[in-house]
């Protein structure tokens, strides 16, 4: 039975936020809680975790999630809430799957929690792309992909414990992932997924590695990586 664990200090949106989802997962197991300590201890077997940025004790709602995020792993998806806008870039740097703006719409928190059932059942692993491999070809997911890496006519791809080279050209694998990944460098296409921070010079991924950002690119990047957020980790 899939797990939701609700972390609001406030009793009347709790409660508001386990009705919604008992509404929307009469299957689910629902549960509450107002504190850091007992969500910390609950949502480390939930699939679903709900949690307020400003929660009001220790660890805050950021440092909490970032606590459950360090097993690795997909789960559990956390959606943050909040009244304030400008802390969402604070929630993405943990590995937040989704937003929620108070005063909460239920339109809004079914398209969310629509989209957390799919990611958790596995529905939107993503496309996939296939790639020459000298005389060979191989499929793989798009979402395994980190960055690729123009190199002497070839792209080479950069996955988990893995790197492929193929010669297809960059700019055609560019064209093929719009959307999904973005040309930071003229040598460099990263994955928009894999994002973990960025600076005016560089972009650092999840795995902690840095790749450089062109000065001339950062306005285009900012623009594209924010309409990602929006499409896939905000508006659903």
């Amino acid at each position: 039975m899939p797990k939701a664990v609700i972390c609001e200090d406030e009793k009347e949106v709790r409660e508001y936020l386990e009705r919604l989802v008992k509404e929307q997962a009469p299957g689910w197991q629902v549960s509450g809680c107002a504190s850091a300590a007992e969500c910390l201890l609950r949502g480390a077997d939930a699939d679903l975790v709900i949690l307020d940025i400003g929660l009001g004790s220790e660890p805050d709602g950021i440092a909490l999630a970032r606590k459950l995020r360090q097993r690795g792993g997909e789960r559990p998806l956390v959606v943050f809430v909040t009244g304030h806008p400008e802390y969402v870039s604070d929630a993405f740097d943990v590995g937040a799957f989704q937003y929620l703006l108070k005063p909460i719409d239920e339109r809004r928190f079914a398209e969310v929690f629509a989209r957390a059932q799919s990611r958790l059942a596995g529905k939107d692993a993503g496309r996939m792309l296939t790639l020459r491999l000298g005389s060979l070809s191989r499929t793989i997911p798009i979402r395994d992909i980190r960055y690729i890496e123009g190199s002497n006519h070839r792209a080479v791809v950069h996955m988990q414990g893995e790197m492929l080279s193929s010669y297809t050209r960059l700019k055609v694998l560019e064209a093929e992932l719009e959307g999904q990944f973005f040309r930071i460098h003229k040598g460099y296409l990263v994955s928009l997924w894999h994002i973990q921070a960025y600076s005016h010079s560089e972009v650092v991924l999840k795995n902690g590695e840095k790749l450089p950002l062109a000065k001339h690119r950062y306005p285009a990047f900012v623009e594209a990586y924010t309409e990602f957020l929006r499409r896939e980790g905000g508006n659903g």
